[in-house]
């Protein structure tokens, strides 16, 4: 039950993140495709940088594997007849290690999107 309260948590936290982030980067979004005057394709196509790079596609590889780690200890935790208190402390530590690591995501992107609109 630990194993599955534990998952529960970083998901919300994960939900809190994006809830919290997530429309003040569509509103920046939007004020960068007034700004520039951008057609709907024009504001496709020059906002795609500010979404996708580099960097943004490796704090995707990261959270993947953080998820896939925390997925397979989550299982084989609820599966156990007993808790095992370091898998759970180390699964807890991959679930802090992967809200950080889409905190810093969204701080990225959203600097992004504020040194454009700086332009």
């Amino acid at each position: 039950m630990q194993f599955e309260a534990a998952v529960s948590d970083a998901a919300g936290a994960l939900r809190d993140l994006n809830g919290q982030n997530r429309p003040p980067f569509q509103e920046k979004l939007r004020a960068l495709k007034d700004k520039r005057g951008w057609s709907h394709d024009q504001f496709l196509k020059e906002a795609t940088p500010l979404v996708q790079d580099a960097k943004i596609a490796e704090y995707d590889r990261e959270s993947s594997d953080f998820l896939e780690k925390i997925q397979s200890m989550g299982a084989e935790g609820a599966a156990a007849k007993d808790p095992d208190c370091a898998q759970l402390t180390q699964l807890r530590s991959h679930m802090q290690s992967l809200v950080a690591s889409q905190k810093a995501k969204w701080q990225y992107m959203l600097q992004r999107l504020e040194q454009e609109l700086a332009k």
